[in-house]
């Protein structure tokens, strides 16, 4: 990468250390990817956005799935559809309200989410396993003080997580 459209404003430690996050944020990407092979294809990257919001939502509006994905209602459509058809997501509506659509995780569809989490944590404590003790107790704390100066809630949209 060209390290001159990482310089901010001349200073060395900060250049090194937009550097390594730029490193960590390529590695984190890369397990969270590489995550979806153990379910060999089954569905995409999109796809399992929507499970891991249904994951932490429960059964939902899909305007809700919408707006915790940032997409628009017509996408969750089409995802939908084809999560119902493979059988990870079942279409409800509200009692009363036959007119609001409502999505909701199948066993299978949980069962996804987590082969997913825990291959991620497998993977991650692997990594981190790599490092020295004193190393990693100093990793640790500094993605702590990394997670507060980001702020609350941040990469967070209408209090759910949006997934990798």
């Amino acid at each position: 990468m060209n390290n001159s459209l990482l310089r901010t404003d001349g200073d060395d430690e900060s250049d090194d250390a937009l550097e390594a996050l730029l490193s960590v944020t390529r590695i984190l990407t890369g397990v969270a990817l590489h995550s979806l092979d153990v379910l060999d294809g089954a569905v995409t990257l999109p796809q399992f956005r929507m499970l891991a919001v249904l994951a932490d939502l429960g059964s939902a509006r899909s305007v809700q799935v919408a707006r915790a994905l940032g997409l628009e209602a017509s996408t969750i459509t089409r995802l939908a559809d084809r999560l119902v058809a493979a059988g990870y997501v079942i279409r409800g509506s509200e009692p009363g309200h036959r007119g609001v659509v409502t999505l909701e995780l199948t066993a299978t569809g949980q069962q996804q989410v987590t082969n997913v989490a825990a291959w991620r944590q497998q993977e991650l404590a692997r990594i981190m396993g790599r490092l020295p003790a004193g190393q990693r107790a100093r990793v640790t704390a500094a993605l702590h003080h990394l997670v507060v100066a980001a702020g609350e809630g941040y990469g967070m949209a209408s209090r759910t997580l949006i997934p990798v």
